[in-house]
């Protein structure tokens, strides 16, 4: 077949020049190019606008980005899962709904209250600089600048003007939460009579005709099915596969380390200390210029009494957050603070004092009071690390090198493995799957794109090799199918035993409430209460080991308008409970304080609010998802 293509290059170039160019007339170049790329498929819309494919899959991916960074061992079956692609989507939804409502409610955020906010909210301390600035070198581990950063935080604020307008406006009081928290704490004085399961199950032995019979029981012979699965072989490019098989000598470890020596020196830090007189981009000539006189006369009581420079400081600085420390900034590398100031720090020697230095944030007095860092590693104690990254680098090189060759021989040689295995140096590895990631699954065999092309008709029919699948950054994967099961129900005598024990806790369970069930009959017509138990005190805040999760809720739910009041409840697995509820009593007072309720109240009221509000406005501004269900279930590109 690849023969009589390339000996026929020119009737084919022909034959798809008629093909294509009539899509062109008729579309036109950029109708024929969306119709090419589905990324501008619409998958959600917002006002008559959509949300294309590309926004939410670009979406998804800075979704997964951000939780890498936080969690860098996150299982990637967990990112890849569809509920949460469908966060993604939803998220990218409200976004959109929120700008439309900000945009024809006029709201934005000043440049005043966004320095405001920044530099008084808690949340933001771990980005703020001792002087109150923006710590650019903890954006920039995030990837973003300060103008970036500035940009995010006006949008996102602007966003929750939205909402807060409505949430914030939930008020209410003392007495409505106290009623609620009434209702859900309330105590009950109850007896209960437990009629347990496994106190029935000693008594049953099935027989062989009873089991034969439950087996044909189409629901309980689902539950024993066996998985669909396959035997397969796979192989798997990637750096890992390629390090092995990478030498580097002497004279290139050393010259990557006079190259890159600055890597392997820690960065000097300095500790100051520093007295503050503020005048600000706002202040006007005259301000500043008894600011700076200000900050002069200090610098000479500075200079006086060097000993003295920390009580200086605490009576004088302007600076709340270090006055209180005495000026104390702690250590701090370059870029930490603004210019002016490290420049000076970094100019002076240990113990000395600057001159005054202006900044955007008024006139500095500078004392250097710690230096560290600054030492260089010598060769021997990172030759380890700097072979480990050399041999990284050439596998990624031969990767790049090798992915078309490797995508090329796995499908025009799809009988086999080996040649690819062969002429690439990989190790063919064998596994068992199905169709959905196992749990603890890792790697290529984690990946639910690979299963998905392992149990494509192609490969389970014609035993072909998958095609390459990207299973990961730098990781391409080709599986081959040895052996296929179809999802089966296993012989009887194969489960006899798992089977025995389902039937006898079934029957075991069906005669505990049928037991329990005849107990409270006899209760609610005046029986003996004889076989209740001691009278005890139970609520959601004081739960009982035995009597807990939806046994208790369900117990919360009887109705006690008449006293005493029975009710049979549920137990699952266990059995039956007959409970008899003699008396309904207040929350204890000391279980939730009052105060503190309201505020949990009115937050959840709040919150609440501003959810059905969200609601109103996705109907107002015609917001939908119009992705098909197999898109929303579909993986997310790997980035």
């Amino acid at each position: 077949m690849f023969d009589f293509v390339r000996k026929h290059t020119r009737l084919f170039q022909f034959l798809l020049l008629i093909l294509i160019l009539p899509s062109f007339v008729l579309l036109g170049v950029e109708g024929y190019s969306r119709f090419m790329d589905g990324s501008n498929a619409g998958v959600a819309t917002v006002d008559g606008r959509k949300i294309t494919q590309a926004e939410w899959d670009a979406a998804h991916r800075q979704r997964v980005d951000q939780i890498r960074q936080q969690m860098p061992n996150v299982d990637p079956k967990l990112l890849d899962a569809p509920e949460l692609r469908q966060e993604s989507l939803d998220q990218l939804l409200r976004e959109r709904v929120l700008q439309s409502a900000a945009k024809e409610q006029f709201l934005t955020i000043s440049k005043e209250r966004l320095q405001t906010l920044f530099r008084n909210d808690p949340q933001f301390a771990f980005l703020r600089n001792p002087d109150g600035s923006v710590n650019k070198a903890v954006l920039a581990a995030q990837g973003m600048s300060s103008e970036m950063f500035a940009q995010r935080l006006r949008q996102d604020l602007t966003l929750r003007q939205v909402l807060s307008v409505v949430g914030d406006s939930a008020l209410p009081t003392e007495a409505s939460a106290s009623l609620a928290f009434d209702a859900l704490l309330q105590q009950r004085e109850v007896q209960v009579q437990r009629f347990l399961a496994k106190d029935f199950a000693a008594k049953l032995n099935p027989t062989d005709a009873e089991l034969e019979a439950y087996y044909k029981q189409p629901a309980v012979a689902q539950r024993f099915q066996l998985p669909e699965s396959a035997d397969i072989e796979y192989l798997v490019l990637d750096i890992d596969a390629l390090r092995a098989g990478v030498s580097v000598n002497e004279a290139e470890l050393r010259q990557y380390y006079e190259t890159n020596v600055a890597r392997y020196t820690v960065a000097e830090e300095r500790r100051a200390s520093h007295i503050l007189i503020k005048a600000g981009e706002g202040a006007s000539a005259d301000e500043k210029a008894k600011a700076r006189a200000r900050a002069e006369a200090l610098l000479q009581e500075a200079r006086k009494n060097p000993a003295g420079f920390a009580e200086l400081a605490r009576k004088n600085s302007q600076d709340e957050g270090s006055a209180a420390r005495g000026g104390d900034l702690d250590f701090f590398g370059r870029g930490a603070m603004v210019k002016p100031f490290e420049d000076a720090a970094y100019a002076l020697k240990q113990g000395e004092i600057s001159n005054v230095v202006s900044s955007d944030f008024g006139y500095h007095i500078i004392m250097l009071t710690g230096v560290r860092g600054g030492d260089k590693r010598s060769f021997d104690s990172v030759r380890a690390e700097i072979e480990a990254e050399l041999r990284r680098q050439q596998a990624a090189k031969r990767y790049s090198e090798l992915a078309e060759q490797f995508s090329n021989m796995v499908y025009e040689q799809s009988d086999s493995l080996k040649p690819a295995a062969d002429k690439m140096g990989l190790k063919i590895q064998t596994a068992t799957v199905q169709r959905k990631p196992a749990a603890g699954a890792t790697g290529a065999l984690s990946s639910a794109k690979l299963l998905e092309a392992v149990f494509g008709t192609d490969a389970l029919n014609n035993k072909r090799n998958t095609e390459a699948v990207e299973t990961g950054p730098n990781q391409m994967v080709s599986a081959r199918v040895v052996q296929h099961r179809p999802a089966r129900v296993p012989a009887l005598a194969d489960v006899r035993n798992e089977l025995r024990t389902a039937w006898v806790a079934e029957q075991a369970k069906a005669l505990a409430v049928k037991a329990g069930e005849q107990r409270l009959a006899d209760l609610r017509k005046g029986g003996d209460a004889a076989g209740l138990g001691e009278a005890q005190v139970l609520s959601r805040a004081k739960p009982d080991p035995l009597f807990n999760g939806k046994l208790l809720n369900d117990l919360m739910r009887t109705d006690a308008s008449k006293l005493p009041a029975y009710a049979g409840l549920d137990a699952g697995a266990d059995g039956y409970v007959v409970v008899r509820i003699n008396r309904v009593l207040p929350r204890d007072p000391a279980v939730v304080d009052a105060k503190r309720a309201a505020q949990q109240y009115a937050q959840a009221w709040g919150a609440a609010e501003a959810q059905a509000y969200y609601g109103a406005l996705k109907a107002e501004h015609k917001a939908k998802i119009t992705a098909p269900q197999a898109a929303l279930a579909a993986s997310a590109p790997q980035p």
